[in-house]
């Protein structure tokens, strides 16, 4: 029974109700050691009822080894027997295979990863839901921990309830946490006569031989430790009963914090200190025996006489496991075995420790700390020496590691391979620790550096951007005069700015590469900072490589910005760039033709080639770089009308780009969602979305995002009528300098621009801005880019006929939506409202569709005024379904199976179904034959034909 924990309690069983329904999450417990918070997860296990449990304890020992508690939890769901792996999409599923161990090959890639866990988590909770109970959260890997709070923050469709225990100050985001204090008097009275009668009970004698706790003496041991239930249990345990009765004083100091149980440890003989120690260090009960005995364990002497070369003259930690690796038969002499026995079986009965099948637990973490800490450095050192010589892999080199005494070349090469196999299963955090320490031990500066560079990376791609930056720096004070490690560091450096720090450094660092990739990057930071000097000089120096894609793209734009684009040969370049994307296969590659086709002016081919990008990125393992792709795949989105899909694409890359630590990520989609919102007219939300993007955005000189968080604002001013402050925040943007706006947005809002400008009667401006980008527009080749082209002649103008032609070229509906609202209004206004009125119908009914209330009430007032009933008609039944919904369903319609659909956007097969179960009833369907139909005919009917 637990004591003063109703509210704790009633947090539970809320959280395990919720999860029944299909509706799950996590709940984090907080608290000092022994507060208590193990026995509530005790307590949740019990009341899962007929829920499958799952449950996992994170352990210090093995804290630096990759995926070794989500090993632990998912042991049960994975192993032959009761396996649900094969339930899976076949990425995820090979992707969770190689992480565990149970296949050679990994996918690298950590969201795959943690997405095949949460799939998994969602397989196990049929039939009747699954709770997963983790302890001492703060010593599971990096790895577990990764995966385990990317599955944790996206339980809520799901029938799965998961509770993390955490001691200390670990961060975990996105997770409602609960800080258990100590107990109350009351509580603490009811706990400790509970415990006593219990033990009175047990010790055969009657009740009234129990001695209770006088209530005065329980308020000052409850004021003396804060009402913590362990220290209060083991406390009154060495509490006479004349000072429990409160007749003697108490011990001042009470025997607490520090000498809880160090007086325990001490009273043990020093075979069970000895067995207690490397069971401290080790958890497996094998290779603590046999490490006992090859250390010389022995009843005969009443001492521990160590046989590894650690205690030979001269001898080194590190020396005795590499000698106990060459020679792995332990040397047993008379009764060692058995004394190692004797030994742990004297830790049993002192209440020290458990021995729960293969392992050694103690019975509370703060009895290892005691046992660590009472052990001399030089008794560790030789207790990981001797079991490094007892291991394999990872273990054998962390042990050696922990043994070693200065640096050391052969044990800094294992835990570099350690570092190695971690980074291959996806366990980036756990393979830039392994790799620091390597660098620790590693003799040689130019290999030192080269470790603590390789250490950067896997922690960046671990989203630990900080100590990504840390190790970084510390790489280059020890690169010394090696050029190419140097030159490596640096560019690592920019792209760390780059992503996640000031733009405008990342350009100062990568500047002073001359290979072809440092250029490229140093050209991309230029993009983004918005500095046209910086980046035509990049596209200069790249043009002494050979020809080649890059090469091609690099050299074309630098000469486009810098005038000389149809004589100077960069529109050649770039349309001979284009040619090649057949040959393309990464991501990277797309998004620079992406860029390409944006110099071209062809907006609507660089949102096709960034949406291409996206689809390379989720099948290839970009091992986290994602979210930056997606920023390009949902602005593509959304330039090209698919204003749900860039919604929602715009969310999944928040929510991966906050997970992964890239800030300046997090500014392109929060401005990107800030432009929707201002399309849908959303006054509140755009401004808190653009006033987020632009506090990460303005100190970081993101241009490219400052610029698009102020369109998104600007357009909010234009879709709500409001023309005049629309046209002052368009001029605003196109004055900006580098670093505070950006040409690409200038270029692209440029028809947006135009029509504020006429609408607030600035016809000179307008003249102006449709000048420059004509001469942007000049190489155009789709007819979309056409259209938006004839549309601001037409504005200009004011010449019906150009509407028309821009009506007749448009591809986007959206686009064409609003050419057809300008059209409308022209001809109502000319006197001819029955030409005014298709126009005005058509365009009301798409922007009702897309969710531009601003528009269709401009479009329906419009209507009303050429003296048609206004009133929207219902509008097609998938404009009901959330962005996601229609993302699935539109991959429905592709032909992909909830399987391949999980696969595609990081969610379990089940969340897929959940998401399937909501739509048909919201469309009056049951197959997916029938959904995919209304995907097709949707699309039909937005073709350019038949929208105006």
């Amino acid at each position: 029974m637990l004591f003063g924990r109703s509210a704790e309690i009633a947090a539970i069983d809320d959280l395990l109700g919720r999860a029944r329904g299909g509706a799950g999450g996590a709940l984090v417990l907080r608290g000092d050691a022994g507060v208590g918070k193990t026995a509530l997860l005790d307590l949740a296990a019990t009341r899962a009822g007929s829920m499958r449990v799952l449950r996992a304890t994170g352990a210090e020992p093995e804290s630096d080894l990759a995926f070794a508690t989500l090993h632990q939890l998912l042991r049960p769901v994975t192993i032959p027997a009761g396996g649900l792996l094969d339930a899976l999409p076949e990425p995820q599923r090979e992707a969770v295979r190689g992480a565990l161990g149970l296949a050679g090959a990994a996918s690298g890639d950590r969201f795959l990863l943690a997405a095949g866990v949460l799939s998994l988590l969602a397989e196990a909770s049929v039939p009747d839901g699954l709770v997963c109970v983790v302890d001492d959260f703060q010593w599971v890997d990096r790895a577990s921990a990764d995966a385990l709070l990317f599955a944790a923050r996206r339980l809520s469709t799901e029938r799965i309830a998961m509770l993390l225990s955490v001691r200390g100050t670990l961060p975990v985001k996105g997770l409602p946490s609960l800080t258990l204090g100590g107990l109350p008097p009351d509580a603490a009275t009811a706990l400790l006569n509970a415990d006593i009668t219990s033990a009175t009970t047990r010790s055969g004698a009657s009740a009234s031989a129990g001695v209770g706790v006088e209530a005065g003496v329980v308020r000052e041991l409850a004021a003396l430790t804060g009402g913590n239930p362990l220290a209060l249990r083991e406390i009154v345990r060495l509490l006479s009963p004349a000072q429990l009765a409160g007749r003697e004083p108490l011990p001042d100091p009470l025997p607490g914090g520090a000498q809880l149980f160090g007086e325990q440890v001490a009273a043990l003989s020093p075979q069970a200190r000895q067995v207690a120690l490397l069971a401290a260090v080790e958890g497996d009960l094998d290779l603590v025996l046999r490490a006992a005995a090859r250390m010389g364990l022995s009843t005969d002497s009443g001492r521990v006489e160590p046989r590894d070369a650690a205690h030979a003259p001269g001898g080194s930690s590190a020396d005795a496991g590499r000698a106990e690796s060459r020679d792995r038969a332990p040397v047993l002499t008379g009764s060692s075995t058995d004394a190692g026995r004797a030994a742990l079986h004297e830790l049993e009965a002192a209440g020290l420790v458990l021995v729960p099948g293969a392992g050694v637990r103690f019975r509370h973490p703060l009895i290892r700390s005691a046992v660590h800490e009472a052990a001399a450095p030089a008794d560790r050192r030789a207790a990981h020496a001797v079991l490094g010589g007892l291991c394999e892999g990872d273990r054998r080199a962390w042990h050696l590691a922990a043994a070693a005494l200065g640096q050391d070349e052969e044990v800094a090469a294992a835990l570099a391979a350690t570092a190695v196999r971690a980074r291959e299963r996806g366990g980036y955090g756990d393979a830039a620790t392994a790799l620091a320490r390597a660098a620790e031990l590693t003799p040689d500066p130019v290999s030192r550096a080269a470790r603590l560079k390789d250490a950067a990376v896997a922690a960046w791609l671990g989203g630990r951007p900080g100590q990504a930056e840390s190790l970084l720096a510390e790489a280059r004070e020890r690169a010394g005069s090696d050029p190419v490690t140097a030159a490596e560091i640096d560019q690592l450096r920019g792209r760390f700015e780059l992503n996640s720090g000031s733009a405008a450094e990342a350009v100062r660092i990568l500047s002073a590469g001359e290979s072809l990739s440092m250029l490229a990057d140093a050209m991309e930071a230029a993009s983004y900072v918005g500095d046209t000097e910086a980046m035509i000089r990049f596209g200069g120096r790249a043009a002494a490589h050979p020809e080649g894609f890059l090469r091609d793209v690099l050299v074309g734009i630098g000469l486009m910005l810098s005038g000389d684009g149809a004589d100077g040969g960069g529109h050649g370049l770039l349309v001979r760039a284009l040619e090649r994307v057949g040959e393309l296969t990464e991501a990277a590659e797309f998004l620079w033709a992406t860029a390409a086709a944006s110099q071209l002016g062809e907006a609507d081919l660089s949102a096709e080639l960034a949406g291409r990008a996206g689809r390379v990125a989720r099948v290839s393992g970009m091992a986290g770089q994602l979210p930056v792709v997606l920023e390009f795949v949902a602005t593509g989105e959304r330039i090209s009308g698919r204003l749900a899909e860039s919604q929602a694409i715009s969310e999944e890359g928040l929510e991966l780009a906050r997970e992964a630590g890239y800030g300046n990520t997090v500014a392109a989609h929060l401005a990107n969602l800030a432009v929707l919102a201002a399309l849908r007219g959303e006054e509140e939300t755009c401004g808190r979305l653009a006033r987020e993007a632009l506090a990460i955005a303005v100190p970081h000189r993101v241009g490219l995002r400052v610029g698009v968080a102020a369109y998104a604002l600007a357009m909010l001013e234009l879709g709500l009528g409001r023309f005049a402050a629309a046209h002052d925040r368009f001029t605003a943007m196109a004055q900006a300098g580098p670093g505070a706006g950006h040409p690409a947005v200038v270029w692209r809002s440029a028809p947006d621009r135009i029509e504020a400008a006429v609408g607030a009667g600035d016809t000179r401006a307008a003249r102006a801005a449709l000048e420059a980008y004509g001469r942007r527009s000049a190489h155009a080749r789709t007819d979309e880019s056409r259209a938006l082209l004839a549309r601001c002649h037409a504005l200009v103008e004011d010449d019906a006929g150009g509407f028309e032609e821009a009506l007749r070229l448009h591809a986007n509906p959206f686009e064409a939506a609003r050419t057809g609202l300008l059209l409308g209004e022209r001809l109502r206004r000319a006197y001819r409202p029955g030409e005014a009125r298709p126009r005005l119908r058509a365009a009301m009914e798409t922007f009702e569709a897309a969710g531009a209330r601003p528009w269709a009430r401009r479009a329906q007032g419009e209507l009303r005024a050429a003296g048609e009933s206004a009133e929207p008609a219902p509008g097609p039944l998938l404009d009901t379904l959330t962005p996601q919904e229609l993302r699935i369903a539109g991959l429905v319609a592709d032909g992909l199976s909830s399987k391949e659909i999980a696969a595609r956007l990081f969610l379990s097969p089940r969340t897929v179904e959940y998401h399937l179960y909501k739509i048909y009833p919201k469309l009056g369907i049951t197959t997916r034959t029938e959904l995919a139909r209304l995907v097709v005919l949707r699309k039909a009917g937005t073709a350019r034909q038949d929208m105006l």
